[in-house]
């Protein structure tokens, strides 16, 4: 069993997010005790955002910065590898502006590549190709977002992150979500009782 933790909040010791991983890391350890763990901390020491320079890398291409191709391809190697060789991922995210942290976007980047986390068929089809893999999302959102609230229909943060693993074909999703975090102590202590009884009913 090999497990990729990611945490992506910029918060440190006050993110919520890290919290919720944290929880789901801990109840994976115990039923999983021998798995080998690879952690990132995207909000301490984030991913590169795309350059012309990566793009070039990663599609084989020429640029006037050749030097530099090299160790964007040994980081995108290195990233990928590591998202290709887990069984289960558990990922902490914020809601920032309405979506994930630029910092987990350009992670994301990095992953999908045609030929490795997806493919097109010879009918032009598109077909993923992680279907192997586990996915748990731990989001923490300062107001109401989920299903059914108000602000559901602006929520790009968990939509955008279930239309990217279904795109490479991961079909084992779980989302553990804590709603109004930042709204009063009331509100907070509410998404932690929520977040609890969603991690113990967690089947992984």
């Amino acid at each position: 069993m090999r497990i990729l933790h990611i945490d992506s909040s910029v918060q440190g010791g006050n993110s919520f997010s890290r919290k919720i991983s944290a929880d789901v890391m801990e109840k994976l350890k115990a039923r999983y005790p021998d798995a080998i763990v690879t952690y990132r901390d995207f909000g301490k020491d984030p991913v590169p955002h795309l350059t012309e320079v990566s793009m070039a890398a990663t599609q084989g291409l020429t640029t006037e910065h050749e030097p530099d191709i090299k160790a964007e391809l040994a980081l995108s190697a290195v990233l990928l590898e590591e998202f290709l060789s887990a069984d289960v991922i558990v990922i902490g995210t914020a809601f920032y502006n309405l979506t994930v942290s630029s910092a987990l976007k350009a992670w994301i980047d990095r992953l999908l590549i045609v030929g490795k986390t997806f493919r097109y068929t010879p009918e032009g089809e598109l077909e993923g190709m992680m279907g192997d893999k586990k996915v748990v999302l731990c989001i923490s959102r300062g107001g109401y977002y989920n299903e059914g609230a108000p602000g559901a229909a602006i929520e790009h943060c968990e939509s955008y992150l279930r239309a990217i693993f279904a795109f490479i074909g991961v079909q084992a999703l779980e989302v553990i979500a804590a709603d109004g975090v930042s709204i009063g102590p009331e509100h907070r202590s509410q998404a932690e009782t929520d977040v609890k009884e969603r991690i113990e009913a967690l089947e992984l």
